[in-house]
């Protein structure tokens, strides 16, 4: 195998920290990115001299600031969750339940932005987290819209699972996304927790391409659907025009 390059090294220090490890000493740097401790401890200097990273009082390094402000320039990121903010504000005034955006990398949901309710329903979801698009509602509606060739190759599996009920397979998996097409919400239940229900509809772009999707998740027991989807459809609407997509542009 050839030696790996010095922007991989670079990248595999970055990649040591994750929701799970946002703290790590030099050795845990080492051992999790796979390299020599000599060379973690030149990378590491000299991400914290650019400020990716930040090294505390007890030589312990968490990511930098520099990462935020390079990151805010992501256009599925902080700028998407300013303009999407005020409807999911509205949308969780309207429901006091927990809100969520998220955006599709490959074959996972990104969540980039998630409004909590005070007495809602207990969700494994923070900015940042990563979940299979089959397991979740938002990951639905992405799904649904993606490129034919991509959902087929999706579908085909592996479609891991999380409780007895998550959507593991291919027929069913592809029966729902064409109802998620044809009616404009995706309603997943009991995907991920046995407790929850979410309602998640799409988010497009100016030229109509869907670009990303928000929710609601609500307590299973006693979830009125027909009642929330066209809060969500609502939410996801104010979003798309803030966007610049137009209704009378028709929608694929």
């Amino acid at each position: 195998m050839s030696e790996r390059s010095a922007a991989d090294r670079l990248l595999s220090v970055l990649g040591a920290f994750d929701h799970e490890h946002p703290a790590l000493s030099l050795t845990d740097i080492s051992r999790r990115a796979g390299l020599s401790l000599t060379t973690a401890h030149r990378l590491t200097g000299a991400l914290t001299a650019w400020g990716a990273l930040e090294r505390d009082a007890c030589g312990v390094y968490h990511v930098g600031l520099r990462l935020w402000e390079v990151a805010a320039l992501a256009p599925r990121g902080l700028g998407l969750r300013q303009l999407a903010l005020p409807y999911l504000e509205d949308l969780y005034e309207a429901t006091h339940e927990n809100v969520q955006l998220a955006v599709r990398d490959g074959g996972e949901v990104v969540y980039v932005e998630w409004l909590q309710g005070r007495s809602a329903v207990g969700v494994q979801i923070r900015v940042g987290a990563r979940w299979p698009l089959h397991a979740t509602g938002v990951g639905l509606v992405l799904l649904a819209h993606a490129d034919p060739a991509f959902q087929e190759e999706y579908c085909a599996g592996p479609l891991v699972s999380f409780t007895p009920y998550t959507l593991t397979d291919p027929a069913l998996l592809r029966r729902t996304l064409a109802e998620v097409r044809r009616s404009g919400v995706a309603v997943s239940e009991r995907q991920v927790t046995e407790d929850a229900l979410s309602v998640a509809a799409a988010v497009r772009d100016a030229g109509g391409e869907v670009v990303a999707a928000v929710s609601v998740v609500v307590p299973r027991a006693g979830a009125q659907v027909p009642a929330l989807a066209p809060a969500v459809r609502l939410a996801g609407r104010g979003i798309s025009r803030a966007l610049g997509w137009r209704p009378q542009r028709r929608e694929s």
